[in-house]
């Protein structure tokens, strides 16, 4: 012991003394166990603070295992076998990329070395850990790192689910057999994968709020979710991306101990080391250990466990944790010479250490992700640890097994394309019985029916309930409420906002006994803001430890109540959070087989350009439910200003495929569109959701005219006309949103100071009326021999007359969408340009989508199209106050 205290760097003073705390130590240890040496260890620590003492901060552990060898659990496993079906599945996942890259075929691209370095930790899930579906188990939700799908597909293709045709046709989705996608996406293969995790950093936060939803559903009842382990498998790169760690003191909070994440600390990005720096698993340790993480680290294989249980002074253990990753990246490339001399050689006593191992045996010294034994140990423990959440940092190497062809090298990411002598050494290293004759090929291999691997996975897979990964839509259609049910909201007629008549909407449904208690309302903390905190008392806010105060506002009829069983998913600030837990809560149907139906209101600024990238995964995953855009629109939202004035979300929302847009105007116009919603989604099933802008202005809501339901699901209907007696001249104003209000008053204007006639459409979804043109314009560009079809918006103003002027709260280009199918050229207005803190009537006059602009722009294109005299120009100038040289507000 007294050569381990000065040695130790921190030894400065009394050596004896210190040698006396030590055996102290020691001896409680010993006598008392490690649970009484931890109560002593904090009362000194709380007696030091009392005295003054300001102790030295650290989160890290030392550089080596978090379990001991002497904690370590018997694997239950055969070695052996799992090690030649891991193999068989390291040689097809690599084939499948190489022979999709050789010259001559597409080159299609496709990784190699993510999977190669993360082999085992896939490996032992699938083995001992990972539950599918089955009459016992809900079973586990596994998000596979998306660049490791090659070896998924690999090992499907060793399980009998997949044909050596799909292999063959990785990348390529298009041929007769429908291949494999690069990642996973379930969009493009819905019955296989789950979980979109590619762009970085999405698969962690949404793990994370996945893994809450669980806790949700089965504290109020609906499901026991208490078997369910949420995986997520991460790659060190990776974490430099916000999402990944910008959640995990949500999961302490929770104590999400159903929530595991495994980071493959392989030390490499595309480009090069992730911290060469520094040390990316002490960096993770401090952080995840400061959010009240259980940390494992698995750094060392076996081979290294004499060497540290002969390392008495601790000099090993404390050159290991003095070496930066860059140089560990190093020692991959190198000899085991080199090892000896550059790592061991910094010590005599280390080198003494390894003497009796020759240098490839130093060289072979194994990292710890590639140790079966302590990866199953890791995974053990974090599956048995109760009360907080697990992260497991396994240390590996990046393109492991690809020897000189890319392991460990800066450039393994991107490698696709190994040659023959590279090839016959991978099969060589791994066992796989193919002969020289057929290596060039890169021939897929899969051992027999009969054979030891084959009955052994099959019994492991059996064992745990069926194959991953898998993606099942078991949920049974849902009894949609008619049309009537909103009946007080179609036909009232009073002053509120269309957010108001939402909150009417979803009161409605949330009474509903067949669909009531599957609506899931998701808040980022701004209830107060859409009028919907009377709800709180109603339906409660869900916390998982229910309400242990009395709020402020207690002796409120709508005060602030959290419950264990609240319904109100309220997210604080915090749209990636929110965005989450509405695809956990819209893909429940697939991935737990119950429907849930989550209506997320929001700031509609902070949604698609906010977290547009989770909406496009959102689409890929086939959520469904409601996106609220509230407080939307360029000119609505008093006050505001530029970061909060949304006049573009609607052409956002365009570029999502199976994203259903609507804007719509009044009351009976939103219950209209999330009623037939409920119908599309839930009860016939159709892969999509809805996105729907709402606003804050209060106007006078009608009555649903009578016949008008058609014309606002299809995207357009005429709402009123305004005859002259006597007039020759008509326009057509087109107004969507609160903007309709405007182009009625247009047409006021335009009939008593003008005698223009006119038509008010209410425009409800100009991203429809542009989906469905286009389905048309492809048949009839498809079937030049047959009589052509006519879109919907042909049909509505094919026969019109006049001049189209539409009006909207949005950018020009929305309204456009829909310019090549119209009989006549379309003038829009629209509120391109940054917003501003105004009132609204300044901000459309200064955006020029008011009624007198609307009017002006009327009588412009009447003028230019020879239907109104010259002269009545500087008459609307006057009348309508226009000013005509007023600055762009595109660059004002």
């Amino acid at each position: 012991m007294l050569k381990e205290i000065t040695d130790n760097p921190l030894m400065n003073g009394d050596v004896a003394e210190a040698e006396e705390w030590l055996q102290s130590l020691d001896d409680v240890l010993h006598r008392e166990g490690p649970e009484r040496l931890r109560q002593l260890l904090v009362m000194l620590q709380e007696q030091a603070y009392r005295r003054g003492v300001k102790l030295p901060f650290t989160s890290n552990t030392p550089y080596i295992n978090t379990i001991p060898v002497s904690e370590q659990p018997r694997f239950p496993g055969n070695r052996e076998i799992e090690r030649r079906i891991k193999s068989i599945i390291r040689w097809n996942a690599m084939a499948m990329v190489v022979r999709n890259n050789r010259p001559g075929s597409a080159n299609v691209g496709g990784h190699i070395s993510t999977y190669a370095s993360s082999a085992t930790l896939y490996e032992i899930g699938f083995n001992h850990f990972f539950h599918a579906p089955s009459a016992d188990h809900p079973g586990d939700q596994v998000y596979f790192q998306g660049h490791a799908s090659p070896g998924m597909y690999a090992r499907a293709f060793v399980e009998g689910r997949l044909t050596e045709e799909n292999l063959c046709n990785f990348r390529h989705e298009l041929r007769a057999v429908p291949g494999l996608s690069s990642y996973p996406h379930p969009w493009l293969m819905p019955d296989f994968w789950q979980f979109p995790t590619v762009s970085m950093g999405l698969g962690p936060i949404m793990s994370i709020y996945h893994a809450r939803f669980l806790r949700y559903l089965e504290h109020r009842g609906i499901m026991d979710t208490s078997k369910i382990k949420v995986w997520c498998f991460i790659g060190d790169g990776e974490v430099d991306e916000p999402e990944t760690l910008g959640a995990i003191n949500l999961a302490t909070r929770e104590k999400l101990d159903n929530l595991i994440f495994v980071i493959n600390c392989n030390l490499q990005r595309l480009d090069g080391p992730v911290r060469g720096n520094g040390k990316i698993i002490q960096e993770l340790e401090a952080g995840f250990r400061g959010s009240g993480w259980n940390v494992l680290k698995v750094i060392w294989g076996g081979d290294w466990d004499p060497l540290l249980e002969a390392d008495t002074s601790g000099l090993l253990m404390r050159r290991m944790g003095e070496v930066i990753d860059g140089a560990y990246q190093g020692y991959i490339v190198e000899s085991g010479g080199f090892i000896r001399e550059e790592f061991f050689g910094k010590h005599p006593e280390l080198l003494a250490l390894v003497e009796h191992l020759s240098d490839e045996q130093i060289q072979k010294l194994k990292r710890g992700g590639h140790d079966p034994e302590k990866i199953y140990a890791a995974y053990k423990a974090a599956v048995e640890n109760k009360g907080t959440p697990s992260v497991i940092l396994a240390k590996t190497i990046k393109g492991y097994g690809m020897g000189e062809a890319g392991e460990g090298r800066n450039a393994t990411h991107s490698h696709k394309k190994l040659n023959e002598k590279e090839l016959r050494e991978f099969r060589s290293r791994f066992g796989i019985p193919i002969s020289d004759e057929e290596i060039a090929n890169a021939p897929f291999y899969k051992p027999a029916e009969d054979s030891p691997e084959l009955q052994y996975l099959r019994q492991r897979r059996e064992a745990l309930g069926g194959y991953l990964p898998q993606r099942r839509t078991e949920a049974p259609p849902m009894e949609i409420p008619s049309r009537e049910v909103f009946k007080s909201v179609l036909n009232s007629e009073r002053d509120e906002s269309t957010t108001g008549s939402y909150g009417r909407v979803l009161q409605v449904l949330l009474r509903n006994k067949a669909i009531g208690k599957h609506i899931v309302p998701i808040i980022p903390d701004e209830a107060r803001t859409f009028g919907m905190e009377a709800m709180f008392s109603q339906y409660g806010i869900y916390a998982s430890t229910g309400q242990n105060y009395k709020p402020v506002d207690a002796g409120v009829l709508a005060y602030y109540k959290e419950a264990k069983d609240g319904q109100i998913l309220e997210e604080g600030i915090n749209e990636a959070g929110a965005i989450s837990s509405f695809v956990a809560a819209g893909t429940a149907y697939a991935n737990l087989g119950v429907n849930m139906i989550p209506f997320y209101i929001y700031y509609s600024m902070f949604g698609f350009q906010r977290v547009g990238d989770q909406i496009w995964l959102a689409g890929d995953s086939r959520c469904k439910g409601f996106l609220l855009g509230a407080t939307a629109g360029r000119t609505t939202l008093n006050g505001e200003g530029l970061q909060h004035e949304d006049g573009h979300s609607q052409l956002l929302a365009s570029t999502v495929p199976n994203v259903v847009a609507y804007d719509p105007a009044f009351a009976y116009e939103v219950a209209i569109i999330i009623q037939d919603g409920l119908r599309r989604m839930y009860g016939e099933n159709e892969s999509i959701l809805y996105y729907i802008t709402l606003y804050n202005e209060d106007y006078k809501m009608p009555a649903m005219p009578e016949g008008v339901e058609d014309g606002i699901l299809k995207g357009m209907y005429k709402y009123q006309s305004r005859e002259v007696e006597g007039s020759q001249s008509r326009v057509q104003l087109l107004g969507s949103g609160p903007s309709i209000l405007a182009a009625l008053k247009a047409q006021d204007l335009l009939a008593q100071h003008f005698g223009v006639a006119s038509d008010v459409w209410s425009v409800t979804s100009y991203k429809e009326l542009r989906r469905e043109a286009l389905e048309v314009e492809r048949w009839n560009l498809l079937h030049p021999d047959q009589a052509p079809k006519t879109c919907y918006v042909q049909q509505m103003l094919g026969e019109t007359r006049g001049p189209i002027v539409a009006v909207s709260e949005y950018m020009h280009l929305v309204p456009e969408q829909i310019a090549k199918w119209l009989p006549r050229r379309i003038t829009t207005l629209g509120t391109d340009g940054f917003g501003r803190s105004e009132s609204r009537e300044a901000l459309r006059k200064h955006f020029e989508v008011d009624a007198e602009h609307v009017a002006f722009a009327a009588i412009s294109t009447l003028v230019r199209d020879g239907k109104l005299d010259k002269s009545v120009v500087a008459q609307a100038v006057k009348t309508l106050n226009i000013d005509t040289e007023q600055r762009d507000p595109v660059s004002a």
